[in-house]
């Protein structure tokens, strides 16, 4: 039987950054539409949309995470792993057992969706929730996953940017805003910068497995010129949120972040020297909406 800490390792707390972020900023985001409109915000109101939003996010990311321990174990595609370690991969745990821990997280998070659509009186967000519990179990699982056809990343960008950002904010608000979209895409490409840092890591294993993702389809170059844009392109995308808001302009303190892993990835660095791109890459996408969630509400 697998031990507690290497199940915690399993849920790959790593990329538990591109579940909080989306929530952060699309709750700043709804904050500066209330203040916007209303001069004004009711905490009672905003918290706990915003916790069971994050709660949400926590458990659907952990499922993806071990959905994905467990498809990509019975294929085969970690018996030679780079990265972090794997349930199903390494034997430490059935492979049974890491299907219902991912069905048990997923079933978690439509849990705390259904309570947030209740409060929230967003029913139509049942089916929006549906898609995502889908879009999780469907990245490496069932006969054609979509991860293998080199779609993850445009799946990534939907659901942990665009879905994530403004189900948060229209939760809160129930109206929709320019900042709302325009924040969901600058963190949907941070999302994606860390699903290529993975991706660019495993080209080679995922090559050899038959698993055509973004990154083998793209290779080395290409996908480092794609991660570089990813990184620093949700700075620029910003600029007429900075001309609208200025206290925005906080966000630039994340921009050093960006520096060391896009050097690495620019300088080439191959296999478990891309492991510390993927915690730094995590740091800034988490870094910068929490910034953009303290610029959204001054």
């Amino acid at each position: 039987m697998a031990s507690l800490s290497q199940w915690v390792q399993g849920a790959r707390p790593r990329t538990l950054p591109a579940a909080l972020a989306p929530v952060a900023a699309g709750t700043g985001a709804a904050i500066w539409q209330l203040n916007s409109s209303q001069g004004g915000i009711d905490l009672g109101h905003v918290l706990p949309r915003a916790l069971l939003a994050l709660l949400v996010a926590f458990a659907m990311q952990i499922g993806v995470n071990y959905a994905n321990d467990y498809s990509d174990g019975i294929r085969g595609t970690d018996e030679d792993r780079v990265g972090p370690f794997r349930l199903t991969g390494s034997g430490a745990a059935v492979p049974t057992t890491v299907k219902r821990a991912a069905m048990l997280s997923l079933a978690l998070g439509g849990v705390f969706g259904v309570v947030l659509v209740v409060i929230s009186q967003m029913w139509w967000a049942l089916l929006v929730g549906a898609a995502a519990i889908a879009a999780a179990w469907f990245y490496t699982g069932g006969k054609k996953p979509y991860g293998y056809l080199g779609l993850g990343e445009l799946f990534v960008f939907i659901f942990f940017g665009l879905v994530a950002v403004n189900g948060t904010a229209f939760a809160i608000t129930k109206q929709p805003s320019w900042v709302m979209l325009l924040v969901s895409v600058t963190i949907g490409l941070l999302a994606v910068a860390l699903m290529l840092t993975n991706n660019l890591r495993d080209i080679p294993t995922d090559e050899l497995a038959g698993k055509r993702t973004l990154a083998v389809r793209l290779g080395q170059q290409g996908t480092r010129a794609l991660y570089t844009v990813t990184v620093l392109g949700p700075f620029v995308l910003l600029i007429p949120l900075f001309v609208e808001h200025w206290p925005t302009l906080l966000v630039l303190a994340a921009l050093p972040l960006a520096i060391g892993p896009v050097r690495a990835v620019l300088g080439g660095a191959r296999g478990r020297d891309l492991i510390p791109v993927l915690g730094a890459t995590g740091r800034l996408e988490l870094v910068y909406s929490l910034l953009l969630l303290l610029g959204l509400v001054l």
